[in-house]
């Protein structure tokens, strides 16, 4: 039994208005591109999620529903989790535990630093930094998602805007 996960940053958010409460803040022009992009280069790879599960944060759930519509998965069906917002390891662990058994590939949406750390407690990649919008896909061969975290990935990926692409 294979579990994928496929976790990402949000894309690049707008600090245009610095009274906005930090949950608030859109994607800026850049975000806006990007992640419909991310999206597309995912749809040629084949990605279809059973679920994906999105901090409450704008710019998070914007990055979440610009990337279904890429997909193919109805953005009115994205679950928030208000534990990905700004989410530790251990946060992160707790998601992913609870995931219902049946979904075998899941997609998830999050902030630094905590996503970078999650990343790089679960698979031996060494990425310094997961740069907005940037994407890592994991395979694990697991019959349940409670043993995510205890068992090396057996594939990995990792996409970003800015990667060249062949």
């Amino acid at each position: 039994m294979i579990k994928t996960l496929i976790l990402a940053r949000h894309a690049k958010s707008s600090w245009k208005n610095p009274g906005l409460p930090d949950r608030d803040r859109p994607l800026n022009k850049r975000g806006q591109r990007d992640a419909p992009v991310m999206g597309q280069r995912l749809a040629r790879q084949g990605a279809s999620p059973d679920r994906l599960v999105s901090s409450p944060a704008v710019r998070a759930l914007l990055t979440a529903q610009a990337i279904a519509i890429e997909i193919g998965y109805p953005p009115d069906e994205i679950v928030t989790d208000e534990r990905l917002y700004h989410a530790d390891v251990g946060e992160w662990l707790a998601v992913i535990w609870d995931l219902d058994d049946a979904l075998d590939c899941v997609m998830c949406f999050g902030h630094n630093p905590g996503l970078t750390e999650f990343v790089n407690t679960l698979a031996p990649l060494h990425i310094d930094n997961v740069p907005t919008c940037g994407i890592v896909e994991l395979q694990f061969d697991v019959e349940t998602w409670a043993r995510v975290g205890h068992v090396r990935p057996i594939q990995t990926d990792f996409d970003y805007p800015k990667k060249p692409q062949s």
